[in-house]
């Protein structure tokens, strides 16, 4: 199945939402093995200003809808080493952008391995927060316009889960009582942005296609596993593109002040889009 964009054929207003982002919880009786009293999220200031989420018991999804869309849907997976969720410059400014663009988007808020006394594991707990994430978007038409265009881009630990995701699909439970559970957890496309490594991604011709990007500058071993990713995807025949931006380092997501060639990379994926398989 080919992403076709129908982005060069459509006029979109320069503020493309159709209303306020809604905050979906992913179950809302509860995440299967949540911590029995874990509290309530917390929404702390850092950096350059950005909103920094911890202590996620309860998975969710914020909802943004463009006004006129090509029917592809991105879900946005923002990074924070498994302890906290850097939504801004590597979700809710993203999803502004693809909005702006015709695409759905979705910033996913998930379980938190690495936080201060988690019991979550990131291949269980965190890696079926991302799951049901897929399978929710795919059971809504009304948001995607076309199901089988459902995609998801990570960042960081963010992308450590995409890469889990786009190798560990199934193809869900048909007896389950929940209609969502029925679903494919199959990504149609992927996005890494500086993706933290795994050390048996199975990545093979089932794979979906990917787009890849990172700073040179980054750590070593983010460079070496992307470019490894890349590697491997050509060897399996997978189509994907490899970004590297020189003197760039880890972290850089979206934000007014990125300056330089790379400030360019959301409508490079984008244009990506377009174009993929």
């Amino acid at each position: 199945m080919r992403i076709k964009a129908f982005i060069a054929t459509l006029v979109l207003s320069a503020a493309a939402t159709a209303a306020p982002p809604q905050k979906l919880f992913l179950w809302p009786d509860g995440a299967p093995g949540a911590m029995a009293n874990g509290g309530e999220e917390t929404v702390t200031i850092k950096g350059e200003g950005d909103h920094v989420v911890s202590n996620v018991h309860r998975p969710s999804l914020t909802v943004y809808l463009p006004t006129r869309h090509t029917g592809v849907s991105v879900i946005v997976v923002p990074g924070g080493g498994h302890r906290e969720l850097w939504t801004d410059h590597e979700g809710h400014n993203e999803a502004r952008f693809l909005n702006e663009h015709g695409i759905a988007a979705f910033v996913l808020e998930y379980r938190l391995a690495r936080a201060e006394k988690s019991t979550y594991t990131i291949d269980g707990d965190a890696l079926n927060d991302l799951k049901r994430a897929i399978r929710t978007v795919r059971s809504r038409a009304e948001w995607s316009a076309d199901t089988r265009k459902v995609g998801a881009m990570g960042f960081s630990a963010g992308g450590q889960l995409v890469a889990l995701a786009s190798t560990r699909a199934d193809s869900g439970d048909a007896a389950a009582k929940d209609p969502i559970d029925r679903l494919t957890s199959k990504l149609d496309f992927a996005a890494l942005v500086y993706p933290g490594t795994w050390a048996d991604l199975k990545i093979d011709a089932n794979t979906p296609p990917m787009w890849l990007l990172c700073g040179s500058d980054d750590r070593p071993e983010v460079v070496a596993g992307i470019t490894n990713i890349y590697l491997a995807l050509r060897a399996a025949k997978v189509p994907a593109e490899l970004h590297l931006y020189d003197g760039v380092p880890h972290g850089f997501g979206m934000r007014a002040t990125l300056k330089g060639p790379v400030s360019h990379w959301p409508q490079v994926f984008v244009d990506w889009i377009e174009r993929a398989p």
